[in-house]
């Protein structure tokens, strides 16, 4: 009788600085963790096995996503079996919400943070790339891995070096930082890029709860490009949808990058019902404005009313889907919170946390519960 092989522990700790033989015989969870090094938010399995909570025990802030989700109905078996096709009904429909025909649905606004460093192309093979920090990690990835120089700016070091950028991309409102950008100051830079052929990119994956700041317009404007994802604001991260707009010889670029079947059949049919329900959207902006502005006031009336008291530095600001806030005491309440269960999201450059939205009014009373407990 052959010996039974023993379930591994998921995602058993591996980093990248552990040597690592491919001669070796490590466990399926090793291994995969070894090639696929994510870091995004939202990682429990990680976090179930450090702190030894089980995974169904948190309350899950990393994310920024929001918690309620677009109410699907029912998904047609179609979905499942035939394979996804254009003109179905959702081109039609993103150009209602977006204001524009100009799109390109994509496999989540990540595929075309991928995809862009690859089809802009000047001349000279290294590209100045600028990137208001802190930022979404994928940014300065997907343009270093092409090759390109990356230059990391604060907002304030924009004007002194755009004259030698050929890129310059925001993310608005900022992920992390929540900081926001007008849009007289978004067009004066890609005005100042256009006058030497520059492109201004524009990330705004958590704009729609606000959405009359996109920069998006019926008529695509030459070297300004933005992005916006469903999965933030509609709660559909797992579908893997986005867009991208910008001009139409652009756009042919990025498609003719693009996998077939790119989109799959479900994100397209999920896509299309959560865009056209505008009565639904609505009633998201306005929950989503009174969670955030509950979770800034918990915040407010805890921890940052403990740090005016002790004189401790810090800046908060929030989006309608996220609170961020800078300390240098952001390693220290992580961890007391996520040995309570309640996992955040933590930088530490600058040393930083952020809050996503409670999904529930238990997981409200219990973060603030443990806040006031973490200042006692």
């Amino acid at each position: 009788m052959a010996n039974k092989i023993p379930t591994p522990p998921i995602f058993t700790h591996f980093s990248s600085s552990d040597s690592f033989d491919p001669t070796d015989e490590p466990t399926p969870a090793i291994l995969i963790e070894h090639i696929v090094q994510h870091q995004h938010g939202g990682q429990l399995r990680v976090a179930s096995q450090k702190y030894q909570i089980p995974q169904d025990d948190w309350i899950d802030l990393s994310t920024g996503i929001s918690p309620q989700c677009y109410p699907l109905p029912e998904m047609p078996t179609r979905c499942w079996q035939r394979l996804p096709e254009i003109n179905d009904g959702l081109e039609t429909t993103s150009t209602a919400y977006y204001g524009s025909a100009s799109l390109l649905a994509v496999s989540g606004s990540q595929e075309a943070i991928q995809r862009l460093p690859l089809v802009i192309k000047k001349h000279k093979k290294k590209l100045g790339v600028g990137i208001i920090s802190p930022a979404y990690h994928s940014h300065q990835q997907s343009w270093e891995k092409a090759g390109h120089q990356v230059t990391v700016l604060n907002s304030s070091e924009v004007n002194h070096n755009i004259a030698a950028l050929d890129v310059l991309i925001v993310v608005n409102p900022g992920n992390p930082s929540a900081e926001q950008f007008s849009t007289q100051t978004l067009l004066a830079w890609h005005q100042q890029l256009s006058v030497k052929n520059g492109i201004l990119i524009v990330d705004e994956a958590f704009i729609d709860s606000t959405p009359k700041q996109s920069l998006i317009t019926q008529k695509p404007k030459s070297g300004l490009i933005v992005l916006r994802s469903i999965g933030k604001f509609f709660g559909l991260a797992g579908i893997r949808l986005g867009f991208v707009w910008a001009t139409p010889d652009l756009l042919k670029k990025i498609a003719d990058k693009q996998d077939d079947w790119s989109v799959s059949h479900p994100a397209r049919w999920a896509g299309k019902l959560a865009l056209n329900d505008t009565h639904w959207q609505q009633q998201q902006r306005e929950l989503l404005k009174q969670q955030s502005q509950r979770l800034e006031s918990i915040l407010e009336k805890t921890i940052v009313h403990q740090w005016q008291k002790k004189k401790h530095d810090f800046a908060l600001k929030s989006t309608d889907l996220f609170t961020y806030i800078q300390s240098s005491s952001a390693k220290n309440l992580h961890t007391f919170l996520a040995r309570q269960g309640i996992l955040t999201r933590y930088f530490d450059n600058p040393q930083a946390l952020r809050f996503g939205l409670p999904a529930n009014e238990l997981q409200w009373q219990c973060l603030e519960q443990r806040l006031r407990q973490y200042i006692e």
